[in-house]
């Protein structure tokens, strides 16, 4: 059972919260320490974003699976 509209934005919103404040934390260790993010955090924030475009277009994953699992001429 899938969720309803309001209840995607309610999700969504929230991760976009958590999201925009684990990437303020890394540009501020980017600008005002000159240190780079850890690598799991980056990887970390990617997958959280996956995700979130998984909840808006949950047919796009497989799309893109199949896209990249194609072999490249």
């Amino acid at each position: 059972m899938g969720l309803t509209a309001s209840e995607k934005k309610a999700v969504v919103k929230s991760q976009l919260a958590t999201l925009r404040k684990d990437l303020r934390e890394m540009h501020a260790g980017v600008t005002e320490h000159q240190t780079m993010p850890d690598p799991a955090d980056v990887k970390v924030a990617m997958v959280k974003m996956e995700e979130l475009l998984e909840i808006i277009e949950p047919k796009s994953k497989s799309k893109s699976k199949s896209k990249s699992k194609s072999p490249k001429k």
